[in-house]
């Protein structure tokens, strides 16, 4: 085992504040903080310290996958399949969707065979992988995910701004399926900025007007968010396409599961993320980054979800996990106890164990070491026995490794 460093992302998004303290350092940071990367994607690898030198975790895979991934090495092409993240919004990310295998295959071959730069902002495929995702809360966590029952939002449209929506709510009435989503999708995300401009001030004057009215109000948290969103980005189509989704909250230690097509927005909050490992994403609005409408359309699944909450299961060993489809990834909390034995680590390596909370200390027969808020390390598959011990007080991990489908 051996002290893993992550490789700092800086997002106009990002917090000046919830990295920097998790981490332990001054605040306010320099600049927004938005991701904190524990992997080997080859656009930031984490670095491995061993010794006295250090190496990216990527070229330390590389050099000898068999040892350090195991038999996970040649099911996965000698690569770590998975990118750890520690996610830190303070605004609206992008409204965006995530391809599958076969989207991205076909759509990394086309780029490259268009001779489209992997640096180009017009770049829609930077790799040939799927990004299912799994993201846990650290403190509230708000998001928009998947599309709401058609019967609901017709409520919500018709409640929320009749005058400017009623005819939209008609049309999704008319045919309340995953069709007659993807034709009002389709329609908002393609209107005229004129258009826009018009319908949009509409809109909101309806929210403000629904928010203010006395008796109950149903939707007053999906009003709410349409007038956050567009006020960080005014015009954009954005903002009604987000009307179409699930607006919900995570408490800390909740989680949400992407697969992919799943339309998706993280509004706010901090959160540990794990996905396959890719950078594959498909923009739909809320963002001053390349929209390829066609490209999302073709990607998107219209299917109609409940909120996908994922919830920590019990695994028997101390742990909760949470259970995904995804192979590539598998995700486990401890909640670790002042003065607690010794907590064996099972079926970690090769994976990521991630220090949340509190000080923890790991061990391997006369090793270990010893991690703080936002510290991790990296676990080969060579490593066993790893036990971990909170230090002065309670402390958390989350340990990541290889999945198995669920």
């Amino acid at each position: 085992m051996h002290e893993l460093v992550g490789a700092l992302r800086s997002y106009a998004w990002g917090s000046r504040t919830a990295l920097a303290q998790l981490c332990g350092r001054p605040v306010p940071s320099a600049h927004p903080e938005a991701e904190l990367w524990f992997g080997a994607h080859p656009a930031d690898p984490a670095h491995v310290k061993v010794g006295e030198h250090t190496t990216s975790l990527l070229d330390m895979v590389a050099a000898d996958p068999d040892k350090e991934l195991g038999p996970a090495a040649p099911k996965f092409g000698g690569k770590l399949p998975f990118l750890l993240k520690v996610l830190a919004a303070e605004e609206p990310l992008s409204l965006q969707a995530h391809p599958s295998v076969a989207q991205a295959r076909t759509g990394f071959d086309r780029e490259n065979r268009a001779k489209v730069s992997m640096d180009s902002p017009l770049r829609n495929y930077r790799d040939e992988n799927h990004k299912p995702e799994l993201i846990v809360a650290l403190d509230r966590f708000e998001a928009l995910a998947g599309f709401r029952n058609p019967h609901r939002t017709v409520d919500l449209l018709r409640a929320v701004a009749p005058e400017g929506l009623g005819s939209y709510a008609d049309l999704l009435a008319a045919q309340p399926d995953s069709a007659g989503l993807r034709t009002l999708f389709t329609t908002w995300i393609t209107l005229p900025q004129r258009v826009l401009a018009t319908l949009l001030p509409t809109v909101l004057d309806g929210c403000v007007e629904y928010l203010s009215a006395k008796g109950p109000h149903e939707f007053s948290m999906e009003a709410r968010t349409t007038l956050e969103l567009a006020e960080a980005y005014p015009g954009d189509a954005g903002v009604l396409a987000a009307l179409l989704l699930n607006r919900m909250t995570l408490e800390p230690g909740q989680g949400l599961f992407l697969a992919a097509g799943n339309l998706h927005a993280y509004l706010r909050g901090l959160g540990v993320e794990i996905m396959a490992n890719s950078d594959n994403v498909l923009r739909g609005g809320l963002t001053p980054k390349h929209v390829d409408v066609p490209e999302l359309l073709r990607v998107l699944d219209f299917e109609p979800i409940d909120l996908p909450v994922v919830l920590p299961e019990p695994a028997g060993d101390g742990s909760v996990r949470y259970r995904t489809p995804a192979p590539e990834f598998a995700l486990r909390r401890f909640d670790l106890t002042a003065g607690s034995a010794h907590v064996p680590l099972t079926a970690v390596g090769p994976g990521i164990v991630l220090c949340t909370a509190g000080r923890v200390r790991l061990l391997q027969n006369s090793s270990s070491l010893e991690l703080s808020r936002g510290g991790a390390a990296w676990i080969s598959a060579v490593d066993t026995d790893i036990r971990a011990q909170a230090v002065e007080g309670a402390g958390q991990l989350f340990s990541a490794s290889v999945g198995t489908p669920a």
